[in-house]
């Protein structure tokens, strides 16, 4: 029996799929769990070690602190021995609060706040020049130069923005002598002011004189100016009483622009923070993006004419005086209502949008048999919609105007999020929001040349090593290319999953269970080297590093490997093989392990599909780090986008690509990226983009209800005797309506219990028993089931159930097609992993009729897909394929890409030194160019497999 402080031992698992397995693996070592989908890798990994080591952690806190961790219920098995504090690394997105960046969650910003806060030279926002300090005298003249006759008061700000009842510092302002203090702007008398709540934030200052501005105050104003500076650590205001819109004129005995007249507060970390009101920008709160209307959004298709419809919000506008006027506002500024948007007048179109001003537009307007004439000025479409959203009391007007609006640059700070103090900042002659908006690699390299002399050498000196370090990290897990302020909810999963593993090596922590859900998912193969660099790193450090992965390289590189299987679902759950990973291809039942001895292998096709005439081209596509390039996408024919990641490659197909078709194929309202042109939708005519987003938020949603199938085996519960004999219909088998379902549940079958300190609990219904329906509708029975039964059933167990009912076992068959032949009917949509529903997804395409001349876009379809589901996907895509479609996938496989009939290939690397065209054509043509990162794997791949007669010859 293995030691126990060598090995981590499990005895007898049997969550979900676990066929109550045994299994000793070894501490401190990189260990990789791999197998086909759905056969039990993640309930290995993270539902049953990882859910225990961190139950075990929270359990021994007090109560107390539990109430603010998240608890995982004890997992299904016997025994756990030598388990260490467990963190999951997964493949979330990077969630939706538009605060986090980058550098936040990386903690590199809160380095970067410190670093300018210390070693910052302030600039004067306004012209520029260095800040330098302010004498009594300075400050004496600045306030005699107001109008004789203002009021003023003299401040010593004491508290910003703390909360606290701050009664100790009051009680000294008493004893000091004071009688007054200015409290969240309110002047109240000391001796009377009432106890602060100490919930809440207070800014508090002590008023050291109060005066009115006239030539013999010089001498009083100087005194009371030096108390106040040497009651607030060098800093006094001075505030106009009867201008409350002028706000206070803050000194600094530190820091003042001479030239302009602008004072300076000492600056903290916080004057950095665009999360704090000291540094935020005033105009967007530190957000960076105020809610504007958008021309792109109100002329969602530049082609069309005015008569056809460009201006969305006069879609439904029927009016006949509306028309007149229309007709009149053409013809004063001599434009045609009938050509295309994009080729009227600049200065009509701007009238359009934003209206006349002042000119008056002249008109008539029919009233019964007579025409009167009018002159008025055009208010402009977006004026309007401002207008109307500000008048309407309808929640339901609201929403319909703000589907014009969309997030813009803060016109304030330029998108910076900080105000114009923070902003003007420098260390080494660079500004603050100027280093967020480098890349990482930029960023690295500046930092690490950085020089500065004297005490801030000295005191930058620790920050900029932590800086750089991160940087560092960041670089060696594929993500050089990520700018510093990039908004956390714009990542990928797989980026947001590398960006936590940077952190935790930063962390340096030893004796931790790391588990990692596929961190190899959108990164380029060129830098998977790199990234097993990393993980080994953290195993280095004494820690036990968990990954569910398929990549082959790095399989290849781990400690041990764990090959769950034999097949998916119920079939799956066995172990298959624990070792090293030199003995895995050896091993005759180890389907991985036949892949890796090259027995069974994803062959090379003999012929490619020619990349006809017929294409669709965009010329010009410049958004983001795209170069103005033209990119052609021959039809009928299977395309891969390909790059290292940063390059361009969602840019190009999601933002640019599927917007322009669905724009003009779907009269979409999303504008795409910019582009000069686009040519080919005559051979198009619909555009499906198979993306990885879930297809429900609720357990409510299934692949039974998503691909259509559950309305048929509905349809057929109608039919059977005894649902006919009691009058049901398909509704009755709904669990989604009332009649049927069960009531207690709402026809969830779950019922959510609230335990406070606690997880949440979710429990079968009492009534139901978590099957969904109540007891009458559960009587009906198809060939000898009820409907809940059937919905617990297997896609593969539902085949054979339904192999007599064609319309429904051709349904079933796409889902089996794509590799989800282990997953349930009826399993919640919340339950899937990004890849199973985007699978879901495509197996509804297929099951539709298609006309030959459909476009589909995918985005990484082999996330979490085995080899051998890779194999069976290309099979499913060559079949659209073959029907005449055209399929456009964005991918790093090299099994996927060596498949491609043609392949455009991005870089040459990520962010502003990406965004070219390297290389196109076939797979062959790619892997002959020297300056292609994935031409260079691509011919070593080509090289190794065999060919196979797959397409058909055409």
């Amino acid at each position: 029996m293995p030691i126990s402080s060598d090995y981590i031992i499990i005895r007898g698992a049997r969550q979900h799929n676990l066929k109550d397995i045994d299994l000793d693996l070894p501490r401190n070592r990189l260990v990789v769990i791999t197998g086909l989908s759905g056969s039990g890798k993640s309930t290995l990994a993270f539902d049953t070690l990882y859910a225990e080591g961190q139950r075990r952690y929270v359990e021994s806190l007090s109560t107390y602190a539990r109430q603010f961790l998240e608890r995982m219920e004890k997992p299904d098995v016997d025994h756990i021995e030598g388990l260490s504090p467990a963190i999951a690394i997964e493949q979330k997105s990077g969630g939706h609060n538009p605060r986090s960046t980058v550098g936040t969650v990386t903690e590199i910003y809160d380095y970067l706040r410190l670093l300018f806060a210390r070693a910052g030279t302030p600039h004067c926002h306004k012209c520029g020049r260095p800040i330098s300090f302010q004498t009594i005298d300075e400050m004496v003249d600045r306030v005699m130069a107001m109008a004789n006759g203002t009021r003023i008061l003299i401040l010593a700000p004491l508290v910003a923005g703390q909360k606290g009842t701050h009664e100790k510092l009051l009680a000294w302002l008493r004893r000091e002598g004071f009688a007054r203090v200015r409290v969240d702007g309110q002047v109240r008398e000391l001796d009377g002011l009432a106890k602060l709540d100490q919930k809440r934030k207070h800014t508090i200052e002590v008023v050291v004189d109060r005066l009115v501005v006239k030539d013999n105050m010089k001498n009083r104003l100087a005194d009371s100016l030096e108390l106040a500076l040497s009651h607030s650590e060098g800093t006094a205001a001075v505030d106009a009483v009867d201008d409350k819109d002028a706000g206070p004129i803050v000194f600094s005995e530190t820091a003042a622009c001479m030239q302009c007249g602008i004072s300076y507060p000492e600056l903290t970390p916080a004057s950095f923070s665009f999360n704090s009101p000291q540094g935020a920008c005033t105009k967007c709160d530190g957000l960076g993006t105020t809610m504007e209307f958008d021309p792109d959004l109100i002329v969602a298709d530049p082609e069309l004419s005015i008569r056809e419809g460009a201006i969305r919000p006069w879609a439904n506008r029927s009016s006949v005086h509306f028309a007149e006027f229309i007709e009149a506002l053409t013809r004063h500024y001599g434009a045609d209502i009938y050509r295309p948007y994009r080729e009227l007048p600049e200065l009509f179109r701007h009238v359009l949008l934003y209206g006349s001003g002042d000119e008056e537009i002249p008109f008539s307007m029919s009233r019964g048999n007579r025409r009167m004439d009018f002159t008025r000025p055009f208010e402009g479409v977006i004026p309007n919609l401002q207008r109307r959203y500000v008048e309407t009391d309808s929640s339901a007007a609201r929403e319909e105007i703000k589907q014009y609006m969309n997030f813009r640059p803060c016109p304030e700070c330029g998108g910076t999020r900080l105000n114009p103090v923070s902003r003007s900042v420098r260390v080494a002659q660079v500004t603050l929001p100027e280093i967020s908006g480098f890349s990482v690699e930029q960023a690295y390299k500046f930092f690490r040349d950085l020089k500065l002399e004297g005490k801030n050498a000295k005191i930058a000196d620790r920050i900029i090593r932590e800086i750089t370090d991160r940087l560092a990290f960041l670089q060696n897990v594929g993500l050089s290319y990520l700018t510093l302020d990039r908004a956390a909810a714009t990542l990928s999963g797989g980026e947001a999953q590398r960006i936590r593993l940077a952190t935790q090596i930063g962390s340096k922590l030893t004796g931790v269970l790391y588990v990692l859900d596929e961190p190899s998912i959108g990164l380029h193969q060129r830098d998977n080297l790199r990234l097993l660099a990393t993980l080994k790193q953290m195993r280095d450090l004494g820690n036990t590093v968990l990954v569910v992965e398929h990549d082959e390289e790095t399989i290849r590189s781990a400690d041990f490997v764990v090959d769950m299987g034999p097949e998916a679902g119920v079939k799956g759950g066995h172990l298959v093989f624990a070792g090293p990973p030199d003995q895995l291809e050896a091993s005759e039942t180890s389907l991985t392990g036949q892949y890796l001895a090259g027995k069974r292998q994803i062959k090379t096709p003999e012929s490619r599909r020619p990349a006809t005439d017929a294409g669709f081209v965009i010329r010009g596509a410049a958004q983001n780090n795209l170069k103005n390039i033209d990119a052609r996408f021959p039809l009928g024919c299977f395309v891969c986008v390909t790059g290292v990641s940063g390059s361009g490659k969602s840019t190009l197909v999601l933002e640019t690509l599927y917007r322009i078709l669905a724009r003009r194929l779907h009269r979409s309202g999303i504008p795409p990226g910019k582009h000069a042109s686009a040519e080919g939708f005559e051979h198009i005519d619909k555009v499906i983009n198979i993306n990885q987003s879930p297809i429900g938020r609720t357990p409510r949603s299934n692949p039974g209800t998503y691909t259509g199938v559950f309305t048929f085996i509905r349809e057929l519960f109608a039919k059977t005797p005894e649902a006919r004999m009691r009058g049901y219909k398909a509704g009755r088998f709904s669990f989604n309506i009332k009649g049927g379902r069960c009531e207690a549940c709402s026809g969830d079958g779950i019922i959510k219990i609230e335990m406070h300190f606690l997880p949440d609990i979710f429990v079968p219904c009492d009534v139901c028993h978590g099957r969904r329906y109540n007891r009458e509708t559960l009587e009906v029975k198809y060939k000898g089931l009820n409907i809940a039964e059937v919905l617990d059933m297997t896609v593969n167990q539902a085949m054979a159930f339904f192999s007599s009912i064609g319309h429904i076992r051709s349904r079933l068959q796409t889902l089996v097609d794509v590799g989800l032949g282990y997953i349930r009917l009826g399993q919640p949509a919340t339950t899937l992993s990004g890849g199973e529903a985007q699978r879901v997804k495509l197996s509804r395409e297929l099951a539709r009729r298609d006309t030959g001349r459909t476009f589909y876009i995918l985005d990484e379809p082999t996330t979490g897909l085995h080899m051998e589901d890779i194999k069976k996907l290309l099979g499913v895509l060559n079949q659209l394929v073959e029907a005449g479609n055209t399929v456009v996938v964005i991918e790093h496989n090299l099994d996927v890409i060596r498949y491609a009939d043609h392949i455009i290939d991005l870089g040459p690397e990520g962010g502003d030194a990406g965004g070219f065209v390297i290389a196109e054509g076939t797979p062959e043509d790619v892997a002959g160019c020297e300056n292609s990162a994935t031409g260079a794997f691509l011919q070593q791949q080509l090289a190794a497999k065999q060919p196979a007669k797959f397409f058909s010859e055409k």
